[in-house]
């Protein structure tokens, strides 16, 4: 809410509300009592960014998913590490990417197709940077694949390409970014199902 609260409702099977217990809800429930809750994403587990640039997850940790450096299921928020430079997050399935305020992306979870783009198919439970560029603006999870649009304007994209999702031409699958096209202004990216992605540009 706009007051810095944090609330969920529905399935709950593995504690992805955050409520400290696996109940489900079919109208809204605060989640604690703090009112500095400032961006959220959901997937099978939840990522959220506090105001203090602080990173939090919950729910169940499949992979390593969380970040939290365990496979352990959390009924409610846990914090990612000790750093508060966390600006950007986005998870699906059993991983998350996320961006610094510095600009640089990192990601952990499921890598089996290579979406996190870290060069590799090893599997993470804590966050792992993804190169060691600083021009990253924001990123994007779906399903088996990423998708982050730099500082430049430019467009990228990882992980599985069996239905041609990462827009390179090909259905070659991909384990770290690759450049879609040449173009500079690239702005904001949807993605649906784990094979249908809709990018805007300026």
């Amino acid at each position: 809410k706009t007051d810095g609260t944090l609330w969920s409702w529905g399935g709950n099977l593995n504690g992805e509300l955050g409520l400290g217990n696996t109940t489900l809800y079919s109208s809204p429930k605060q989640v604690g009592s703090l009112t500095n809750w400032l961006s959220v994403s959901s997937g099978y587990a939840v990522g959220a960014i506090k105001t203090d640039g602080t990173l939090w997850a919950w729910g169940p940790n499949f992979y390593g998913g969380l970040g939290i450096g365990n496979t352990t299921y959390y009924s409610s928020p846990k914090q990612v590490g000790a750093l508060t430079n966390w600006s950007k997050i986005s998870n699906a399935r059993y991983s998350m990417i996320s961006i610094k305020t510095n600009n640089s992306l990192w990601s952990w979870g499921f890598n089996n197709e290579g979406q996190l783009g870290l060069g590799n198919t090893t599997n993470y439970s804590s966050p792992k940077q993804v190169g060691a560029l600083t021009t990253w603006n924001s990123a994007w999870c779906s399903g088996w694949s990423g998708y982050a649009i730099k500082t430049d304007g430019t467009l990228w994209s990882w992980g599985r390409n069996t239905e041609g999702q990462l827009g390179l031409g090909n259905r070659t699958s991909q384990s770290s970014p690759n450049q879609v096209g040449s173009l500079t202004n690239w702005k904001n990216i949807f993605t649906g199902t784990a094979r249908q992605v809709l990018v805007t540009q300026v």
